[in-house]
């Protein structure tokens, strides 16, 4: 896992990366100036994706995500994509950011055009945690978790819009608290589905094997009604009622 300064980062796969998909000296010279009065002050290239047999964090239509190197802590750091179809990570930046203040998401922790800093999330994604031989108990307490962060962001009308995909959107740390990433496709101009979207993935959806299969099972019927009752009001009492259906009430 290669830790770079910025001065290193003009040699070749780190320029392609920097300036994905295609290098330019120009466009490389006012990203590398942007990160430095970000205060950023080396990139580490680790994780489970690779560009150009480099790790990285992942890789996205939008950014590439990594580590960098900032006031001598680690962050996670997402690179626009020089064909992205969007001019700046501020908008990411503001929808993160309204995420914070309803306790979701790493912390945003700076923005500028080309890149956005958060709060580097060391942990696993949601299906290979549940790998692992965790007992019933931590299953639905993370699960819990999972589900009331969506209904946090379902009362702020803050939609993250790709929850149905929720095994790439979910980090589980190493003291079992979900972390819910990757606002970039998130809207406050539609109408907000995350609850209705993590249970149709955990609970209901038969297209992918699913954490949730390895717990009791789910009365399907019971929980659509439910769900279809908190979609037309999303009280608590109606998101209580969705927790009961998924065998995840007060614990």
């Amino acid at each position: 896992m290669p830790i770079l300064t910025l001065d290193k980062l003009t040699e070749e796969p780190y320029t392609t990366i920097i300036c994905y998909p295609k290098a330019n000296k120009t466009e490389l010279k006012k990203r590398l100036n942007e990160l430095r009065k970000l205060g950023i002050t080396a990139l580490e290239f680790t994780g489970q994706k690779q560009i150009l047999n480099t790790q990285v964090l992942g890789k996205g239509c939008v950014g590439i995500v990594t580590i960098a190197h900032r006031k001598n802590e680690k962050t996670a750091i997402k690179i626009r994509r020089t064909d992205a179809d969007r001019e700046s990570m501020l908008r990411e930046a503001k929808l993160l950011k309204k995420a914070n203040k309803a306790d979701v998401g790493p912390k945003l922790l700076d923005a500028s055009k080309n890149f956005l800093i958060m709060q580097f999330i060391e942990g696993e994604l949601l299906p290979k945690w549940f790998e692992k031989r965790v007992n019933k108990t931590r299953a639905k307490r993370v699960l819990r978790d999972i589900l009331e962060q969506c209904w946090r962001l379902d009362k702020t009308h803050l939609d993250h819009g790709e929850l149905s995909h929720a095994p790439k959107h979910t980090i589980i740390d190493k003291e079992d608290k979900p972390v819910i990433v990757d606002f970039e496709t998130a809207s406050v101009n539609r109408r907000p589905s995350n609850v209705t979207s993590i249970c149709q993935f955990l609970f209901i959806s038969k297209a992918v094997p699913k954490p949730a299969d390895k717990l009791d099972p789910t009365d399907k019927r019971n929980l659509v009604n439910a769900l279809k009752r908190y979609k037309n009001d999303m009280n608590h009492e109606n998101f209580a009622k969705v927790l009961e259906s998924c065998g995840l009430q007060a614990m």
